[in-house]
């Protein structure tokens, strides 16, 4: 299954993760780094260990989904297309 996907080699940064602990960042020399969510002009909407939690939950959720053989490939932090909640984020500061 891992060989499934790609592999890209970060030239920047490191990230890692333990089962208890979750991701971890880092920049290539060692120093404290943080997982952002950045829309497709650049610009950062949502940073830090919230951002980080949210996608290692998906990650756990979505291979116990295939753990358990229910199929369910994709899984979402929040329900798709909810336009309230969307609207709620919308110009939030990344923390």
């Amino acid at each position: 299954m891992k060989n499934l996907v790609p592999n890209p080699q970060l030239q920047a940064s490191r990230i890692s993760a333990t089962i208890s602990e979750g991701f971890n960042v880092t920049t290539a020399d060692g120093r404290p780094a943080r997982l952002a969510i950045i829309d497709e002009a650049g610009n950062v909407i949502e940073a830090g260990q919230e951002v980080a939690w949210a996608a290692w939950k998906i990650c756990i959720e979505v291979q116990e989904n295939f753990w358990e053989g229910q199929g369910h490939l994709v899984v979402h932090s929040s329900p798709p297309g909810d336009a309230a909640l969307a609207a709620t984020l919308i110009g939030k500061k990344a923390a």
